[in-house]
């Protein structure tokens, strides 16, 4: 069947039914939502632009991370006639308005931590809320049956210019790419059902029409999952693939090249680096079923399920490619620029032609100029550019000038070789594709990241080579020398310059913004001088945590003294600084002590991964310790309890309306503390609640020290053993390790487990309520639960008497009534909130 327009993917819907589309990590939860979950919600969303009275041409602004409301709010859009405005949910809020004031969107589709950035005056539904506030729309069918050359969508190229550029896509354009992928797919369907279904991580923003492809249109034609992530950690992504069985990842070149060195710090940690490199050497040319055996160990930390990776958006050096490969693991890249809707050649995944970017896409014309420039003549090339009307960017034989420069080998095959703005003639007219150079540049183990500009010396235009070091003891010199020993003689670097940051600016699909870098150098060579310090990014993170300004920040500042960060605060700092430079920090390095120094020491070289302290014990929700916690609970533990201390409950009434998981807290008086409150909750609460226990004693109960008799070991183990199977407890630490913690509480609450958690930390000394831990407004934040704040009254004057029976009704446990955060609420605000309530019951 033909599409006659890109709403035909909501009927394929239907076929797919209950089965999971799409799956996004939020907070610490992950929501999982079906085809037809989504379709209905793509109707809904359509019926509300009708209320609103937004009509077929108008547009709407998406300025969100990647999600399945993303999703379905595209479609709702197109099924509309709405054009799309995806924005990059890093986008400038500058940048957002000088895009607003081109298309002049009727509404705004945003993440809840960037709403007030922009300053827009325009209506607008947060992202993360968009299902609930539609909810009341019915989700049948709706669509004004948009014809081919409509325009779907218009996505604006990154940049900070003050007339930002907005390439126009049609239905037609985005067809013309996806029907031919649709037909090869095709041919190969009967081979994906022993592995359905293929999942895919997409790491790429869906406001770049490369995210779009592979995490909306082909995932579609394959009934496949695509499960979305915030965070770049590589830690974490290793993790997501292995959790959650992913067959493909979906990344630009700089993330693979991040993950590469996550493996081989990690072979450098253990003293196997050489011994790795040996063996990978040895594996070219070899069979790929033995080079699965002979890297078991990395296959087995992937999971056995993942095979792929789907690299774009930028190009892909030749050493990561060939890294992945000699791996096992398949390589497929393509190319492709916005103006041609993400595809002009792709590789084949079971026709793989290393080095090369691919064939052309059937349908597509491509030639070479006498310049090597790649021309593109097809349907899916952009009829132009949005300035209230769009203007034509292809020549009058229908041309569109790619500014890339390429070879093309008899085969067919297409070879990148440099933006062609990006080369370097020098004046014995002998062309330098910069991207060789910082391949070779790349090599050095002394560079991190490297970039070549060209600019005009004594003998005319010659290439910089601007380096990023692993350390300051590190010798530029040494590996500019052996990098030029590797290019010709007209390619070989004889200038080059550090770049006192920790990294280059870059576009939101890692790209480096060599136009900045290039008028950086430049600055620098007039004034005679080396680069001026630009904003530095390590600076403004720690600033937009901390609030301390940037400009005052220096390398001796403390971060607890000087910057006034607790130890969630440092968590927050940690985990943006991961983010930021896809490195991994240990979070234990992450003291009261740790100055900005110290920080900027760990992202150079690196801080080594500590032993896992805690044991996070997944196995207690699962059969038969599931089984056995209910049995033993209601024969056992419930008899004595009540024997003990048949507590009263008041106001359980409130919890009648609540269903699904939710977050109990509580006043902290005893250890018998959750005993209590277990005997007193509804069963359907009673039987699947995760406890947080002081990790720091949960793990003196699993780790005894060394110091005590082989016995006491032994008790103490059987205790840890009785505690996680009859209470389901779980390690929540007090000083560090709060990201492990939280994150198996998300993964507790996704098994359908609500949490008990005592927010003061340890028991009272008084009979007075200690303050809240921060930690409580951030677990409540990232899980989105409802609160039910709980008082314990009665048990600490039994516990000063030590008296360990009572008559029925002399502790009083008190539920007060559930609370909802609303998206984007500080954690700091959320913390003296449930302060108040517990206290006022």
């Amino acid at each position: 069947m033909m599409r006659t327009n890109l709403i035909t993917f909501l009927d394929d819907c239907l076929r797919r039914g209950r089965e999971t589309a799409f799956a996004h990590r939020r907070g610490l939860r992950v929501n999982r939502w079906s085809y037809l979950n989504m379709r209905e919600t793509a109707f809904q969303f359509a019926r509300e632009l009708e209320s609103r009275q937004i009509a077929r041409g108008d547009r709407v602004l998406f300025w969100a991370e990647n999600s399945a409301e993303w999703v379905a709010a595209f479609f709702g859009c197109l099924a509309r006639g709405v054009i799309v405005v995806p924005l990059d949910v890093e986008s400038a809020p500058e940048f957002v308005r000088q895009v607003q004031k081109q298309v002049e969107a009727r509404l705004i589709l945003y993440s809840a931590r960037k709403r007030e950035d922009a300053g827009l005056q325009l209506p607008g539904i947060p992202m993360e809320e968009l299902s609930r506030q539609i909810a009341h729309h019915a989700g049948d069918d709706f669509s004004v049956d948009p014809a081919l050359d409509d325009i779907a969508e218009i996505i604006f190229t990154s940049g900070t210019t003050a007339d930002p550029k907005g390439v126009v896509l049609t239905h037609r354009n985005l067809l013309a790419n996806l029907a031919p992928l649709e037909r090869e797919i095709k041919k190969y369907l009967k081979w994906e059902r022993p592995f359905h279904p293929v999942r895919f991580l997409n790491l790429v923003p869906l406001s770049h029409v490369f995210g779009q492809f592979m995490g909306i249109f082909v995932p579609q034609l394959l009934g496949g999952e695509v499960f979305f992530q915030d965070s770049l950690n590589p830690s974490e992504i290793i993790e997501t693939v292995k959790k959650n069985r992913i067959s493909v990842i979906v990344a630009v070149p700089r993330l693979m090249d991040s993950l590469r060195d996550k493996i081989e710090r990690d072979y450098k940690s253990r003293g196997q680096l050489e011994r790795f490199h040996e063996k990978l050497a040895a594996a070219t040319g070899v069979h790929f079923l033995k080079r699965w055996w002979i890297f078991r160990d990395i296959h087995r930390r992937f999971g056995w399920k993942f095979w792929a990776f789907v690299s774009g958006g930028a190009a892909l050096s030749a050493e990561t490619e060939n890294f992945w490969q000699r791996l096992g693991f398949a390589v497929v890249q393509g190319y492709g620029m916005t103006e041609t809707a993400a595809i002009v050649s792709v590789n084949h995944p079971f026709k793989l032609s290393r080095g090369s970017i691919g064939k052309a896409m059937p349908g597509q014309e491509l030639k070479l100029d006498e310049t090597g420039e790649i021309l593109v003549r097809g349907d899916n090339v952009s009829p132009g550019y949005w300035s209230g009307a769009a203007r034509p960017l292809i020549s009058e034989e229908g041309w569109l000038r790619t500014g890339d420069i390429g070879e093309r080998d008899e085969a067919g095959n297409l070879y990148f070789k440099s933006r062609k703005k990006d080369t370097i003639v020098t004046a014995a007219g002998l062309n330098i594709y910069p991207d060789d150079l910082e391949a070779a540049l790349d090599r050095q183990p002394e560079v991190r990241s490297s970039c070549v500009v060209g600019v005009d010396g004594p003998r005319g235009p010659e290439p910089v080579a601007v380096l990023i070091m692993r350390d300051e003891k590190s010798d530029p010199a040494a590996a500019i020398n052996r990098a030029n020993e590797t290019l010709a003689q007209h390619q070989r670097i004889r200038r080059w310059i550090i770049w006192p940051e920790r990294d280059f600016p870059r576009t939101p699909t890692q790209k480096v913004r060599k136009m900045v870098v290039a008028e950086a150098v430049k600055s620098s060579q007039a004034n005679g001088a080396g680069l001026d310090h630009p904003a530095d990014t390590l600076a403004q993170l720690i600033s937009r945590v901390s609030g301390e300004r940037a400009v005052e920040l220096s390398s001796t500042a403390n971060l607890t003294t000087d910057l006034k960060l607790d130890s969630l605060g440092r968590v927050e700092l940690l985990s943006a600084i991961e983010d930021r430079y896809q490195v991994d920090i240990d979070e234990s390095a992450f003291t009261a002590a740790t100055t900005l120094g110290d920080i900027e020491r760990m992202i150079g070289e690196g801080a080594p991964q500590a032993a896992a302290a805690y044991s996070y014990p997944a196995w207690a929700e699962r059969f038969p310790a599931s089984w056995i916690r209910v049995i033993v609970y209601y024969l056992v533990t419930l008899p004595v309890t009540r024997l003990m201390c048949w507590a009263r409950a008041e106001g359980k009434q409130r919890l009648d309306d609540l269903h699904g998981p939710a977050l109990f807290i509580s006043n902290h008086i005893a250890m018998v503390d959750p005993g209590l409150i277990l005997s007193t909750l509804p069963g359907r609460y009673r039987r699947k609640l995760a406890i947080a226990m002081e990790g720091e004693r949960l793990r003196g109960y699993r780790h005894p020290p060394p110091s005590v008799s082989w016995f006491t070991r032994l008790v103490r183990r059987a205790e840890y053993v009785l505690i996680v199977t009859l209470f389901n407890a779980f390690p929540l630490p007090q000083k560090s390790g709060f990201r492990r913690a939280f994150a198996y509480a998300g993964e507790s609450v996704d098994r359908g487990y609500s949490l008990l958690v005592f927010p003061e930390g340890r028991t009272t000394d008084d009979g007075r309520m200690r303050p809240f831990m921060g930690g409580i407004g951030l677990l409540a934040s990232d899980l989105s639960l409802p609160v039910v704040p709980i008082k314990i009254e009665g048990l600490f004057e039994l516990k000063q008497k030590r008296k360990y029976f009572s008559r029925p009704g002399t502790v009083t446990i008190t539920f007060g009534e559930p609370v909802r955060f609303a998206t984007g609420t500080d954690p700091a605000q959320i913390t003296k909130v449930l302060e108040r309530r517990v206290a006022a019951l």
